[in-house]
């Protein structure tokens, strides 16, 4: 069980990091759809983009 003065911590930092936390929430939607979810078609496509961006 989670005590209030943790809770009220965890809003604290919630509201002061939501660059963070947005940042954290789409690292693990796209780790989730690449093991998970992707085609062999879709990782292409991804690795692609990929190179490409690395390459700026």
């Amino acid at each position: 069980m989670v005590s209030e003065a943790q809770k009220r911590a965890k809003q604290k930092w919630d509201s002061n990091n939501k660059e963070k936390n947005r940042i954290y929430r789409y690292r693990s939607y796209a780790r989730k759809f690449v093991r998970d979810l992707a085609t062999d078609d879709d990782l292409r496509e991804l690795q692609k983009m990929i190179t490409e961006r690395l390459g700026e």
